[in-house]
């Protein structure tokens, strides 16, 4: 990603709201307050994919990195997806 110190950090700012935001949730009172938290999470993993996939098209990662990042945040959206399916059923 060579100069580009503001897309690397905006990148990098997408995937700590992630956990932060699922922390932060987790902390709160409530379970409906949890599942806001997880749908900003999941929102900021959105944020994540589009960003790598810009990365990817203005040549600043190859495309075998990006299939496994856009893989791994994929999946990581589905597990929060599938967290809030299952805190919802178990209110």
């Amino acid at each position: 990603m060579g100069k580009d110190f503001g897309f690397r950090d905006q990148l990098r700012r997408a995937s700590v709201s992630i956990a932060s935001n699922i922390a932060e949730g987790k902390e709160r009172e409530t379970v409906s307050e949890f599942i806001r938290f997880l749908y900003i999470a999941k929102g900021s993993a959105g944020e994540l994919r589009t960003q790598l996939y810009i990365a990817h098209k203005i040549g600043y990662i190859d495309g075998v990195k990006y299939q496994e990042l856009n893989e791994r945040v994929k999946r990581l959206s589905g597990m929060i997806a599938n967290l809030i399916k299952a805190l919802r059923k178990g209110r």
